[in-house]
């Protein structure tokens, strides 16, 4: 049945059945074969990246590094174009099966917290590179979730539960993802450029692809930047520590090197190294925002897409986009407020099962009880936090429906326990996709009718 034969009968479900068809959509198209098809492609020897081309016949040896949520997807779309001339390392969330890319080596990589496997990712990638020389080309493809999933400690006497330990806090504190990545590259051996020395150190020519999950700006951001120049400094580090409280929250090895303020400079832009550098973005969440605005047009609503609120506090955020949505509601009969990026929320260690998607759209279920509103929080990558879900939707009819189900007066209470999951799933309007292969951002998509 369509969402126009729905319409008549059950309009409110209709809307929350719209909302997941815009994300849907916009998921589906903003996926990394596209992005593949539309920026990198080989032809007669010949690969080009963005703007770049490259020579294939020029280099000795091409090795693909590809790590993070959509490591497994990249590799596989590279795969696709250049076949056997390619071999690398893949880690990414997903256990290795009978789809692995052929001639990849595979690591299965913690999220959101390192493992064992991130630490020999990271060893096996910085071992490999170790290998190359001036007629080598190294392709890095890089994702959203590699923060966690290829890591070593700069410093040998921070051991691996340690390292998760330092994770976690950092997860945990409520601070904007490029603080919480400043602090991540100072202590890692393959963060904040730390990859793209070593392969410079041989001589290598390098390239990064990127899909993007961090504001436009901050690309240096995407899994704490291995391979680029690092915008942040040690002094950033120190102060984002006092800013959240974390020294005294961090394990002690970690606590120490603050305490001495002994971390190591990550190398900047005006590193020589980077010489022989080049970096391309092929998707972010720009691209799935602007899919997810024609189709709501399409739909027969009045569009706008605003991103101000981006990794702003959860309830601060959605206070925000709920108001602007009443503002544009006054000029038109049906409008539909499109936000993307994300927000934060600071979680406490007794937090039940969600994520900040879920949080949002609970919260938001409390503020729209009666209105003619519906809104979705999603996640591209098809995981909010802890839960199986992406995200959640939501109308002003959500609170009404739980009461009917016995479970209304649960919903401060999860709200406050950080465990939404629980309430979605009871209402069947949770979001569940599973992993997508991608990563760039959450979508937000507000209906008023």
């Amino acid at each position: 049945m369509t969402v126009g034969e729905q319409a008549s009968v059950l309009p409110v479900a209709d809307f929350r059945s719209t909302a997941r068809e815009i994300f849907l959509h916009a998921i589906n198209q903003a996926s990394v074969a596209n992005a593949f098809h539309r920026h990198v492609s080989y032809s007669r020897g010949v690969l080009r990246i963005g703007d770049d081309l490259h020579n294939i016949d020029n280099y000795s040896r091409v090795v693909v590094i590809s790590f993070g949520k959509a490591g497994h997807t990249m590799a596989h779309e590279l795969r696709q174009q250049m076949g056997t001339l390619i071999s690398g390392i893949v880690c990414a969330p997903e256990s290795p099966d009978k789809s692995q890319v052929p001639g990849f080596r595979y690591f299965h990589g913690g999220h959101p917290l390192p493992n064992g496997e991130s630490v020999r990712a990271a060893n096996a990638i910085l071992k490999t590179l170790n290998t190359l020389d001036e007629k080598s080309l190294v392709i890095f493809m890089i994702s959203g979730g590699g923060s966690s999933m290829v890591e070593k400690p700069i410093d040998a006497d921070i051991a691996i539960d340690e390292l998760i330990a330092t994770h976690k806090v950092l997860v945990c504190s409520g601070a904007r993802i490029a603080e919480i990545n400043a602090i991540r590259k100072h202590l890692s051996a393959v963060k904040g450029g730390r990859l793209a020395k070593t392969a410079a150190a041989c001589r290598a020519q390098q390239v990064t692809i990127f899909l993007s999950d961090v504001p436009e700006d901050a690309l240096d951001a995407v899994a704490s930047g291995p391979t680029m120049p690092d915008s942040s400094s040690d002094e950033d580090c120190y102060r984002i520590a006092a800013q959240y409280g974390l020294v005294g929250r961090f394990p002690q090895s970690v606590r120490e090197l603050f305490e001495r303020r002994a971390l190591e400079e990550t190398p900047d832009k005006d590193d020589p190294l980077f010489h022989r550098s080049r970096w391309w973005s092929i998707l972010s969440n720009a691209d799935a925002l602007k899919v997810a605005a024609a189709k709501a047009a399409e739909a027969g609503f009045a569009v706008e897409i605003d991103n101000a609120c981006e990794e702003w506090e959860y309830t601060a955020a959605a206070d925000y986009l709920l108001e602007r949505l009443r503002e544009l509601r006054k000029g038109a009969s049906r409008v539909c407020l499109i936000s993307g990026g994300e927000v934060t929320v600071k979680l406490s260690d007794s937090a039940g099962v969600g994520g900040r998607n879920q949080q949002f759209a609970l919260y938001c279920a409390t503020k729209i009880t009666g209105e003619n509103t519906t809104v979705l929080s999603a996640g591209t990558d098809g995981i909010d936090g802890n839960s199986p879900a992406a995200g959640a939707v939501v109308d002003g009819q959500t609170l009404g429906r739980l009461s009917r189900l016995g479970t209304g007066d649960s919903v401060s209470a999860a709200l406050s326990r950080f465990d939404s999951y629980p309430v979605f799933e009871k209402l069947g309007d949770g979001i569940v996709t599973g992993p997508t292969g991608n990563n760039i951002r959450d979508i937000r998509i507000l209906m008023a009718y």
